[in-house]
């Protein structure tokens, strides 16, 4: 919408706005328009426009800065001529006096015999004598001494009428009317078909007597003389009978002809003229005043709207259709016929549907009317809390969240928050509450809140977007624009669009809501949706936190209307007003708002007065505090839960001191049962798992970690854990809830009806907390471990563990608020595990899996959870323990598979390259070099795990924000095995053109690399699984590292023999058919560019290395693009001299690289040119030479029509020229039909 001008725009501002106006191409306010010059012939202004206008379109125009478009005029204009002058001629010797003569007209000519008319049989008139000086002022109402428009003939004036009335009451004729007309009263009009022999019947009865006038009759007596001849007429007429009547018309239709009767042989419309009698009126429902205007004017363009609507469709249809919602937000069907009493019905487009679009509605929200605003407000509320539901992603095609957010739903609201009607600002309100709110997801996470760092929650920040800015490009490091100052410069648009809750924010959401609060004392249904707002922008992030905190008088108001520290009883169970009595939300707010930082809470309980609050509502018994008991409870256990926030930093721990009589109190009353079917009963566990919470974070702040916990169970044979498993339910069958990415969600919604980590019925909440008491218990006494090994080996453990092992969860924030506590769940079995496998036989049985599930738990661990993973690293993954294979006889047994595979194919030209037995034997030995190598290479998480381990163990005043870091990601990499390779490549800094830029290896480079490749042979050979989310050409290109980030890294003897065994096992043939190069590897834009960098090196620095001749042949086989073939026939031609792999040593099938034939023209060429020139010869090349015969014999012996004739002739006839013979043979002799020909070179 274009802004108007203000006084204080500047003159920049004007031309600015100019401009977006010209841009938009909306029509003007005014149009001006050029009065026409009668003396120059200028017929109007409209038409003048035009023509200049088709000038101007015909030319170009011109124009240049600073100068007026015409030059100013250096002399006066001339004088305007006459346009009647140019059509008079004269004579420069012609007299005047005789030109005016000729000229000048006598009144004879105008004037000619006046002759008076006879007025003698005229009659004379004389006006009514009246009592009254003047004439008698004529009143709008007084309609009935005023002809009604019908009989006007047309639109008449008031003053016009009434004389029209006067001459009618008067018995004479109505200016400009027919005699008729006064008669008569307007009829209505009905279009009826009827055949030709009843119109003048028809004619005859509704028509009435017609009486000739006579006035072209001479003479004095010519009406009386008219009068008579109708007499007679009448009285022949009533003395004939029907019968005599209709026979006389008939001899009248016989006697006329064809021509003059146009009623005769054709279908007439006979207009029907229905008289409405005097007392019509009296029959009306409602009897017309006086006072209302036009009631005698005829509409048809606003009767149109009370017709009858037309029937809905009963058929469905394939076309899409637009949605239509009713006030509650329910999706009306097409078909559906609904009552208009409904109210759902209007004059927009499709008036037959019931219901109102979403167009409909935001026009609807900008209503003049009150009560549409605050109706359309409320079903957008509707609609908004549907689709938040995930209610109609199974009806509607797209997104409707995304599609009101595109629309403009946020300015829609803010503009609705600016209105003066409070109806329409607490509609707005609930508006903005389902759009951001959802209390299913705050149920969640108050469940959570009890369990082991369920006080801490990820930020609910949108996904973060690379954006490109191009004005930086090419700019110094200290003239780029900040992150901040980018944010600044952004529009409220722009910043909505990436982020929902910081565009309001932007938009200065959060002075309107305080106005809420503070000036208009909305209801309480208000109050709890600001209330619950205010909560959802902080949960955001900690600046948004702060924001909320720095708002002026925002908490002040919260504190001093929501949490007083005295207030009296209600006198109604359901207040009109909330102001002056504690609420369990506005408790809550303030919960949040600590957890986003130990300095927030800091200032809530020591500059906003919360620990006197605190102290007021925990002091006492619930039933004491002067509420509902239902409220009371909410907010007593609102309070524990701050209490622990605060007290999970080490802050508000003298409040203990003062309120441990009442705590003591509360721990007592716990005994006490209530009944089952008590509706409190949910509550009161709230409130008492909240005070266990503050117990245990006051405990770990006064550093005592005695026993506190109580025995576990015997037997957990009764749960069901892969159920309830957020892990291992990849793929839900409910349909998730209608989220966009610039408003992430928890996606809670129904998750009381299916199976999952928060309902009563799971398993984990008690899980976790029995391996939190069983790892305080080894703590205390190691020797208490054995005696439960119980736990590990109960069959639900075990298939919930082989079901992790196998499972591959996607990470979103609907997700990772349960992943995390799932994880934690299986770090304390895994960590039981750890302390079991040593020492007792039936557990470490299962060690294999208990590794499997700790190398697939590593890659998802989440930010925040960086002290696990460090101590997964250093405890079970690189553990002899858990590598049963290692020492059980898995070297030997690979060994074993060599040999046989080598006896079975003794035969076969693909003989074994290398075992690895004892390449994994010397791995075995090496895991604890192995481990401080990736340890080193994760050095740099170091701060993190610190912050993560202050939280883990319960160190309260090392912690500076409950609020986890932002969701980026997991902690490490799916490919964190390939780190140190990764790492060396990118510190030696490779350049486009495939080069080094550093020759010289770092200290400690080779060690690094060879225990990178140890590692991951042992993981490709033991634990395959663990590898399975990290694609085969991303694993390719991981290892393809190794050869780019030195010269002579990979001519090391370690490290030959570890490739030659990786490579093996890449070109496996069951891996070979999963290896797909055409498609990307994370991380890079294309293998191509890869390969480029990697034959480029070839070229430099192999010498001809056979292990680097398989790597670059390996992307050559047919299936894979054809660009990577063209790159080494076309480009790096000179390398097939040194390229002298044998077929034994590749262990390709060649049937990979020959078939199908090679189609492309330009390859083929390339082919022909090496083979003809010499540059591609068997001895240098075996494996491309074949490749190349094979292909160029397969085109010239080709039958495929669709290949052009003339190439196939022409490489023919060069053949014959070709002076190698054994060339020559092999290229005209149709070998390839015998395959065991093939191996003949070799």
């Amino acid at each position: 919408m274009l802004r108007r001008p203000k006084p204080t725009d500047s003159e920049a501002d004007l031309l600015r706005e100019q401009e977006q106006f010209l841009v938009s191409g909306a029509p003007s306010a005014a149009n001006v328009v050029r009065r026409p010059d009668k003396r120059r012939g200028e017929a109007g202004g409209e038409a003048g426009d035009q023509n200049r206008g088709s000038e101007g379109d015909q030319r170009d125009v011109v124009t240049i800065e600073d100068l007026p478009d015409q030059l100013p005029s250096l002399t006066p204009a001339p004088p305007k001529k006459s346009r009647f002058k140019g059509s008079r001629v004269t004579f420069e010797d012609d007299d005047a006096e005789e030109r005016l003569d000729r000229h000048d007209i006598h009144i004879s000519a105008v004037l000619s015999r006046i002759v008076e008319r006879d007025t003698s049989s005229t009659p004379v008139n004389l006006p009514a004598f009246t009592g009254m000086a003047f004439p008698k002022v004529l009143h709008r109402s007084e309609t009935g001494n005023q002809v009604p428009l019908s009989l006007n003939g047309g639109k008449k004036s008031i003053f016009a009428r009434q004389i029209a009335a006067q001459r009618i009451k008067e018995g004479k004729t109505p200016l400009h009317c027919e005699p008729e007309a006064a008669q008569t009263a307007e009829p209505r009009e009905k279009t009826v078909l009827l055949p030709n022999t009843h119109v003048l019947t028809l004619c005859f009865y509704f028509s009435g007597p017609r009486l000739i006038s006579g006035q072209g009759l001479a003479g004095p007596n010519s009406s009386g003389e008219t009068t008579r001849i109708h007499r007679e007429n009448q009285a022949k007429l009533q003395a004939m009978s029907e019968s005599e009547i209709i026979e006389e018309q008939k001899k009248l239709l016989s006697q006329l002809g064809r021509q003059s009767l146009f009623l005769h042989d054709i279908v007439l419309t006979i207009y029907l003229f229905e008289f409405a009698p005097l007392n019509s009126e009296e029959d009306l429902p409602v009897k017309p005043q006086k006072e209302w205007v036009h009631m005698d004017k005829l509409e048809p363009e606003k009767l149109e709207w009370m017709r009858d609507l037309p029937a809905p469709r009963r058929k469905g249809t394939k076309k899409a259709m637009q949605a239509r919602f009713d006030f509650a937000g329910n999706l009306i069907p097409p078909t559906e016929d609904l009552p208009t009493h409904l109210g759902l019905h209007h004059h927009g487009e499709e008036p037959e549907r019931a219901g109102y679009s979403l167009q409909e509605l935001f026009l609807l929200s900008r209503s003049q009317v009150i009560q549409q605003r605050s109706l359309a407000l409320s079903t957008l509320a509707n609609i908004l809390t549907k689709a938040r539901a995930g209610e109609y992603l199974s009806v509607l095609k797209g997104s409707v969240m995304s599609t009101l957010l595109d629309a403009g739903l946020l300015f829609l609201l803010r503009f609705a928050l600016d209105d003066s009607v409070e109806g329409v600002m607490s509609a707005a309100v609930h508006a903005l509450k389902a759009l951001l709110v959802c209390e299913e997801e705050e149920e969640c996470l108050d469940c959570t809140f009890s369990w082991f760092r369920g006080l801490s929650t990820f930020p609910l920040l949108p996904s973060a977007q690379e954006e490109e800015d191009e004005e930086d490009e090419g700019l110094d490091e200290s003239m780029k624009e900040t992150a901040k100052e980018k944010e600044e410069r952004k529009s409220d648009h722009e910043v909505a669009r990436q982020d929902v809750v910081k565009g309001l924010l932007k938009m200065k959401l959060l002075p309107r809501l305080r106005y809420m609060l503070e000036v208009i004392r909305p209801s309480p249904r208000v109050v709890q949706d600001v209330l619950d707002v205010l909560t959802r922008i902080a949960r955001h992030s900690s600046s948004s936190a702060t924001q909320v905190l720095d708002c002026p008088r925002l908490m002040e108001t919260v504190m001093c209307n929501f949490l007083p520290t005295s207030w009296s009883a209600p006198s109604l169970p359901q207040p009109h007003t909330v102001h002056g009595l504690p609420l369990a939300s506005a408790m809550k707010l303030l919960r949040v708002l600590a957890a986003s930082g130990r300095h927030a809470c800091a200032r809530l309980l020591n500059s906003l007065g919360v620990s006197e609050r605190l102290s007021c509502l925990l002091s006492a018994e619930p039933r004491e505090l002067l509420l509902d008991q239902t409220q009371a409870l909410r907010i007593t256990t609102e309070a524990y839960r701050l209490w622990t926030v605060a007290a999970a930093y080490g802050q508000a721990c003298k409040l203990f001191i003062d309120l441990y009589p009442a705590l003591v109190k509360t721990l007592q009353s716990v005994h006490q049962a209530l009944a089952p079917s008590d509706p409190l009963l949910p509550l009161q566990l709230h409130r008492i798992l909240a005070l266990l919470s503050l117990l245990t974070q006051v405990t770990h702040t006064a550093g005592c970690h005695q026993e506190l916990q109580a025995g576990m169970a015997s037997t957990l044979s009764f749960f069901i854990f892969r159920s309830s498993s957020v892990v291992c339910n990849v793929q839900s069958s409910h349909l998730g809830p209608d989220s966009i990415p610039s408003l992430p969600g928890l996606a809670c919604p129904g998750w009381r009806d299916r199976p999952g980590l928060v309902v009563p019925s799971s398993p984990f909440p008690l899980l976790s907390g029995l391996g939190l008491l069983l790892k305080t218990i080894m703590g205390i006494h190691k020797g208490l471990i054995c005696k439960f090994p119980g736990l590990l080996l109960t069959e639900p453990v075990i298939g919930y563990l082989r079901g992790c092992s196998q499972a591959t969860p996607t990470l979103s924030h609907t997700r990772a608020w349960l992943l995390r506590h799932e994880h934690l769940v299986l770090y304390l079995l895994l960590e039981l595990a750890h302390r079991l496998v040593p020492i007792d036989p039936e557990v470490a049985k299962h060690a294999s899996l208990y590794h499997q599930v700790a190398l697939v738990l590593l890659p998802w661990l989440l930010p925040g959870s960086e002290y696990l993973a460090h101590e997964l690293l250093s405890t079970i993954i690189f553990s002899k323990d858990f590598i049963s294979e290692g020492h059980s006889g898995g070297p030997e047994a690979i060994e074993l598979e060599e040999l046989k595979l080598h006896e079975e194919t003794q035969h076969h030209p693909f003989p074994s390259l290398q075992t690895v037995g004892t390449i994994l034997r010397e791995a075995c030995i090496q895991l604890p070099s192995i481990r401080g190598c990736f340890l080193t290479h994760l050095a740099h998480l170091e701060s993190s795990v610190l912050v993560s381990r202050d939280a883990f163990l319960g160190r309260n005043p090392w912690i500076n924000s409950h609020l986890l870091p932002e969701l980026t990601g997991p902690t490490l990499p799916s490919d964190w095995p390939f780190l140190p390779l990764v790492s060396l490549y990118e510190r030696m800094g490779v350049s486009d053109g495939g080069g080094l830029a550093v020759e010289e290896l770092p200290p400690g480079a080779l060690p690094a690399v060879t225990h990178c490749l140890q590692w991951l042979l042992l993981l490709e050979i033991w634990r395959e699984d663990a590898l399975k989310v990290i694609p085969p050409v991303a694993k390719l290109a991981r290892l393809s590292c190794m050869f780019l980030c030195s010269s002579d890294l990979f001519l090391e003897r370690p490290v030959q023999n570890l490739i030659w065994g990786l490579f093996r096992l890449l070109t496996r043939p069951s891996k070979l058919d999963s290896l797909d190069l055409n498609i990307p590897p994370p991380g890079l834009a294309s293998f191509q560019d890869l390969y480029s960098a990697l034959l480029a090196q070839y070229e430099a620095v192999s010498f001809g290395d056979r292990l680097f001749g398989c790597w670059v042949l390996l992307p050559l086989q047919r299936r894979y693009s054809t660009a990577m073939r063209l790159a080494v026939f076309g480009e790096h031609v000179g390398m097939l001299r040194s390229l002298g792999v044998t077929l034994e040593q590749l262990g390709i099938p060649m049937e990979r690289f020959t078939s199908p034939p090679e189609d492309s023209l330009p390859l083929l060429r390339l082919y022909f040119r090496s083979l003809v020139t010499g540059t591609l010869k068997h001895c240098w090349c075996p494996v491309l030479y074949v490749v190349a015969l094979s292909h160029i014999n397969s085109f010239i012996f080709s039958q495929d029509l669709g290949l052009p004739s003339y190439n196939k002739t022409h490489i023919y006839q060069v053949t014959f020229t070709v002076l190698c013979k054994s060339l020559r043979h092999h290229l005209l002799c149709s070998f390839m039909n015998d395959e065991h020909y093939l191996f003949l070179f070799f």
